[in-house]
């Protein structure tokens, strides 16, 4: 009796090492395969919230198309760090036809996110790479979504599509969809965790 309960605490001990590798291993790939869309207003005035969306709007009418060619997160990077300079010009010229007379600063950069829920996905907390758009003083509330893979706009099925194309693996994926559970709160405390050491 004492062999078999000896055999069955190993054995629950390596799947449960396994379960934790494989855990660790989603939360490297939430962190290496994503760029996100981060858009701050410059205030939190009814008006500069409002400017806010209408320049996501017209920013992902832009990259849409082109970030959904790219295969790998290193073309998409490489493509968004070589037309920064251009996506500022675009989203200043954007903020001129509205009649604003903001400016804003275009980033690419890795930057602390707090857990966000989108319409068909829930991301972890994580210090992720990110698409920045400050508009003026930056001092208003933020708006978020995920450049790379292209998910700033679809359907659950068309996320499941994208994340599987960005390879993501299925159990990831179907964490991501049906949020919270276990693996996805150990997720977002890792993620946590490293904001967390990366303030210090």
């Amino acid at each position: 009796m004492k062999k078999l309960l000896k055999m069955a605490a190993f054995a629950l001990a390596v799947y449960a090492a396994f379960w934790c590798g494989s855990v660790v291993s989603d939360r490297n790939a939430l962190n290496e395969n994503l760029i996100r869309m981060h858009i701050v207003a410059n205030s939190d005035s009814e008006e500069d919230q409002a400017l806010k969306l209408k320049v996501r709007d017209a920013v992902i009418q832009k990259l849409q198309d082109t970030m959904e060619a790219f295969p790998t997160i290193e073309e998409a990077r490489k493509y968004l760090q070589s037309h920064l300079p251009e996506l500022q010009e675009f989203v200043n010229q954007v903020l001129s036809e509205l009649g604003s007379a903001d400016s804003a600063v275009v980033t690419l950069d890795h930057e602390p996110f707090d857990t966000r829920e989108y319409d068909s996905f829930t991301l972890p907390a994580g210090y992720y790479e990110a698409l920045r758009i400050t508009i003026g003083q930056g001092q208003g509330k933020n708006w978020w979504c995920v450049v790379f893979p292209s998910l700033c706009v679809g359907s659950s099925d068309d996320f499941a599509d994208t994340a599987a194309g960005a390879g993501f693996s299925e159990t990831l994926t179907d964490t991501l969809q049906d949020a919270p559970q276990i693996r996805f709160f150990l997720l977002d405390w890792l993620g946590r965790v490293e904001n967390f050491f990366r303030s210090l």
